[in-house]
């Protein structure tokens, strides 16, 4: 017999009956026949589940039945799987779940596409013990920092047999995280990652399953929040993995950039004053007050771009609050945000770029090293903070693309909410940040073309973001990287007709966005 192109490796332990019989029907039911099944009973107690297991493989050569002398819990029957796959192709499915009629042809069809792909996962939902689905999860396109944060990309994982025996398999002591694992080492070395924007798994609820309660388990908390610190220490990561505030989630805390990197935070300002929590407030004086209080990086440049009728008495605060740190760069021209961004950096030597309204409060101790770190890893073109509205609700936690325009999807968000599928509690890649808080190497702003100044209000952040794209570059958004944005909860955002026709002209706009889709 030749090899089949997927080998589905399913442990067993001690599953309902009737669901084991859905799971196996499930893979009989296939519209592409080119497959093996098998399944590694690791000891169950119930011996009706050996019989059943005997039984489909009777029924069915593709079923091949490994049966373990001793219960070695997951990782162990697992790897037993992947021992004895011919396949080309590993496919992970768990005892009780269901894979859709059409999932190995869609994924044989993606692999046709893509033949350089070794990691492939689809979307997935949830099916209740009456056959329900609900709670559908689109997931995003490959995003290897919200892999860090949150094993998003779960169920349906296919993996190059060749790829997962080079990386050793799954790993003893990683019980309960041990796909989180075994997915960081391959996409390490894997040449392409494969979204299928499709749901071909439904993830089954029952009582003391992760599925229907994220707390079942908590040891894989702890398995998971170790399995990404070693994978940060092989790729040469200067971070801490910690435990986010949501179960399965984590915290990356990276090693803040030396003192001798030099970060231009460049403010466009008029001076404008105006009231926020009963109190007066001279906008840009309290941006660079919180900056240099609570950004946690001792070697900045404030570069302030100052229009003409900035009054002489917010320049002197400026000079007196940030000293021999300050340049100030004088516009005497019709209103250019991004002209005035583009002056500021001209004026500017530092190394890193931060691009920073004058309407910003920093509450985040450490913020500045937050955003810089990242932008030292490979691949990292541009990162962006959690800005909040004075009332605590999110003003931005990145752009997408949202009925064909570019939008704030999570405006007006509760900021402690977590989110659907926690997708505010970890940091993540980002179709666009805004540039009212954007960090960038210079040699990444230049390369880039910095911000349009055909664009002098509107999109020029959402442009240079997808110049940064177009570079190969990744955009982070930051999510423990937090700040107030004030003016902006009560302007009236005016949008000129020409402004999107500009960027529909400029850019291609997709159907929907790759890391936030509808």
């Amino acid at each position: 017999m030749t090899a089949p192109l997927f080998s589905i490796v399913t442990p067993v332990y001690n599953p309902p009956i009737d669901v084991l019989r859905d799971m196996i029907d499930a893979v009989r039911a296939q519209t592409f026949a080119d497959w093996e099944l098998i399944l590694v009973d690791d000891v169950s107690p119930d011996p009706a589940v050996r019989e059943t297991l005997r039984a489909s493989a009777a029924a069915d050569s593709r079923i091949v039945v490994v049966e373990r002398e001793e219960n070695g819990h997951i990782v162990a029957a697992s790897n037993d799987g992947i021992e004895r796959a011919r396949g080309e192709f590993v496919v992970l499915v768990d005892h009780d779940d269901l894979i859709t009629a059409n999932a190995l042809k869609a994924v044989a069809r993606a692999i046709e596409a893509t033949p350089t792909a070794d990691y492939l996962y689809s979307d997935e939902d949830k099916v209740d013990a009456e056959g329900n689905l609900y709670d559908t999860f689109r997931k995003p396109d490959w995003s290897p920092e919200r892999l860090r944060g949150h094993m998003y990309t779960g169920h349906l994982s296919v993996l190059r047999t060749s790829l997962v025996r080079a990386v050793g398999g799954f790993r003893e002591g990683f019980d309960g995280s041990q796909d989180h694992d075994l997915v960081l080492r391959v996409t390490e070395r894997a040449r392409d990652v494969v979204h299928l924007r499709e749901v071909l798994y439904h993830w089954r609820v029952v009582p003391g399953s992760a599925a229907g309660d994220p707390n079942a388990k908590p040891y894989a908390w702890i398995a998971g929040r170790k399995a990404v610190q070693e994978h940060l220490d092989r790729l040469g990561v200067r971070a801490t993995a910690q435990f986010a505030q949501h179960p399965s989630t984590y915290r990356i805390v990276r090693d803040p950039v030396g003192d001798d990197v030099l970060v231009s935070v460049i403010i466009p300002t008029r001076g404008g004053a105006g009231y926020v929590w009963g109190e007066r407030r001279v906008f840009v004086i309290d941006a660079v007050r919180s900056l240099l209080e609570r950004g946690g990086h001792r070697n900045l440049e404030i570069v302030v771009v100052y229009d003409a009728a900035t009054p002489s008495d917010v320049l002197d605060g400026l000079r007196r609050l940030a000293g021999e740190r300050l340049v100030l760069v004088a516009y005497d021209r019709p209103f250019n945000y991004s002209e005035k961004c583009n002056l500021g950096v001209l004026a500017s030597h530092g190394g890193v770029i931060l691009l920073l309204n004058d309407d910003i409060e920093v509450i985040a101790p450490g913020f500045v090293t937050k955003l810089v770190a990242p932008l030292s890893e490979p691949g990292v073109g541009m990162t962006g903070a959690r800005l909040l509205y004075s009332d605590n609700t999110i003003q931005h936690a990145g752009v997408a693309v949202w009925a064909g325009n570019y939008v704030h999807r999570f405006r007006k968000a509760l900021d402690e909410d977590p989110g659907g599928f926690v997708t505010l509690c970890v940091d993540r890649e980002v179709s666009a940040l805004t540039a009212a808080c954007a960090a960038l190497t210079r040699g990444t702003y230049e390369r880039a073309g910095g911000l349009s100044e055909q664009l002098p209000v509107n999109f020029n952040d959402v442009d240079l973001s997808l110049k940064v794209g177009l570079l190969g570059l990744r955009r982070l958004w930051i999510a423990e990287a937090r700040a107030y944005h004030f003016e902006s909860q009560t302007r009236e955002v005016c949008v000129e007709a020409w402004e999107p026709a500009f960027m529909v002209n400029r850019w291609h706009m997709p159907d929907q966005d790759p890391y936030l889709p509808e």
